[in-house]
């Protein structure tokens, strides 16, 4: 009768244990699903970033071309 109570605890206390992990395994999924949204979202919104840059650098270019031609009518006129 001893031998079972000791066995019926141990395996009341293992079941607990692995409800224990299994919830903790729960949030890690949950965290690492979090995780993953923000990454995409960032990736997203350097993608954004980038391309604003590069639309920004060509204008800054063209306006650079604008001026060097203004420049050189001027200094050709005088």
């Amino acid at each position: 009768m001893t031998t079972i109570n000791i066995e019926l605890l141990a395996s009341g206390l293992v079941s607990i244990l692995l409800g224990v992990v299994a919830y903790f395994l729960k949030q890690l999924i949950n965290d690492f699903k979090r995780v993953e949204k923000d990454v995409s979202e960032v990736k997203n919104s350097a993608e954004v970033i980038r391309t604003e840059f590069k639309g920004m650098n060509a204008l800054l270019h063209q306006r650079m071309d604008f001026t060097d031609k203004r420049i050189e009518k001027i200094e050709n006129d005088i």
